[in-house]
């Protein structure tokens, strides 16, 4: 049940990525779990800070449908402050980011610490 879409991240300089080697689709459903279980947030303040890390900010026709997406799987909620609509996850959401999270340190873990060493012997 659990859903991911981001386009692509960046290289290590903010940059877009081209070509398939950097092109790792699926990604916004997880990295908004990973968020939102740092604290509650917007879908501004998901934005940005998805910005920061891809090196531009998903348009509010990707973080929405994305937002609303989480909410009918429910795995997050809203809850309305002033204008804005601020996220958390709910305890399924919790599991998922768990269960997701798990899953990325298993597929991918060998792949960072294998990485991190080469980059401490050059």
């Amino acid at each position: 049940m659990f859903l991911m879409d981001l386009d692509a991240f960046p290289a290590m300089d903010g940059k877009q990525c081209a070509g398939a080697p950097c092109d790792m689709r699926g990604f916004l459903s997880f990295f908004t779990l990973w968020l939102l279980n740092q604290k509650p947030r917007s879908g501004k303040d998901i934005a940005e800070e998805i910005g920061k890390k891809k090196g531009e900010c998903p348009k509010s026709g990707t973080i929405y449908p994305a937002l609303k997406n989480l909410k009918e799987h429910g795995l997050i909620q809203g809850k309305r402050d002033g204008k804005e609509i601020v996220y958390s996850l709910t305890a399924d959401g919790k599991r998922a980011y768990e269960n997701a999270f798990n899953f990325f340190v298993k597929a991918y873990g060998e792949i960072v610490q294998g990485h991190e060493a080469a980059r401490k012997k050059n």
